[in-house]
């Protein structure tokens, strides 16, 4: 399916993407993280090379638990706004920072160009599912952090959970929680990945409810392995859908099978999550190219 719909202007590193998102463009992006080796670095770009004759809308950077990527995080931003046609995002959690440490990373990220922040309150160091530890002099919460880059004049983005965060007492104050981060100056969501259409439906009527009124773009992460996969979904709190594992249980000793209905499960995911009124598409690459190209090819969307 094209999309019909005309592309957007051509962008700066200084576009702002709650603006292309408000003026009604059909959004695509991809998401990278900071590699810990050469390989991975050379694995990176030439993914990044590779989309980036996609036209994607933007693109973001990850940024590890604790600060941890913080100086690859902004050097692989930079980079994509100074050598690259693409839109860069920088994400940017509370983890171990005081405010002062945060305001200091904003001001490298302003020096570079970019003016595009996702404000997360981030995994804990121990990693997901353990205590949250507060930082001395740091902000406790992803609203008070979209406050502070909001102050700044840059356009900030959000992240939203089809199910619910798995830390949220329930799904009306995981919405509750969002509400406060739109009224703190957040311009657009982002989701965690999406696993059945349905349940991004869900999350839009009940944030339309509440109030929550800013484009909310659902994240795809391609199944091309079961393990990984499953480990994902179940340190975000959920479970594989059954209709999912019904077409790939049968694959598991077939790993190419797999993979290509893996692929086929996302693309009709992707389908209809924009018949269904989506405002576009935020695919988690895991810094490769291969799955989404077959994706775009399969949707056939034309830049």
């Amino acid at each position: 399916m094209s999309t019909g719909e005309p592309a957007p202007p051509a962008l700066s590193p200084r576009e702002s993407i709650g603006a292309l998102l408000a003026g009604g463009w059909r959004s695509f992006s991809f998401e990278f993280f900071p590699p810990k080796d050469e390989d991975g670095e050379r694995v990176l770009w030439q993914s990044i090379r590779d989309l980036e004759s996609l036209r994607p809308t933007f693109v973001s950077v990850t940024y590890g638990a604790g600060g941890t990527t913080r100086d690859r995080t902004i050097a692989i931003t930079r980079r994509i706004a100074r050598e690259t046609t693409m839109l860069p995002m920088a994400h940017l959690t509370c983890v171990g920072h005081t405010e002062a440490e945060l305001e200091t990373i904003l001001d490298s990220l302003e020096d570079s160009g970019v003016r595009n922040v996702l404000a997360l309150r981030g995994d804990p160091p121990a990693g997901p599912r353990t205590a949250w530890v507060p930082t001395r002099g740091g902000v406790d919460h992803a609203c008070d952090l979209v406050s502070l880059v909001h102050r700044r004049g840059l356009s900030v983005g959000v992240a939203a959970f089809p199910e619910g965060h798995v830390d949220a007492p329930s799904i009306e104050d995981d919405v509750k929680v969002l509400r406060a981060k739109q009224d703190a100056g957040a311009e657009f969501a982002i989701t965690e990945m999406v696993l059945r259409a349905a349940d991004y439906t869900s999350l839009v009527e009940r944030c339309r409810a509440a109030g929550v009124e800013i484009p909310i773009v659902p994240g795809i992460m391609p199944i091309l392995n079961l393990r990984s996969m499953t480990k994902m979904v179940e340190l975000s709190g959920r479970a594989m859908p059954a209709e999912v594992v019904d077409r790939i249980m049968p694959l598991e000793d077939d790993p190419a099978a797999l993979r290509a209905e893996g692929i086929r499960i996302s693309t009709e995911l992707c389908e209809e999550l924009l018949a269904g009124g989506a405002p576009g598409l935020h695919f988690y690459t895991l810094n490769r190219s291969r799955a989404t190209r077959e994706i775009f090819a399969g949707l056939q969307i034309t830049a």
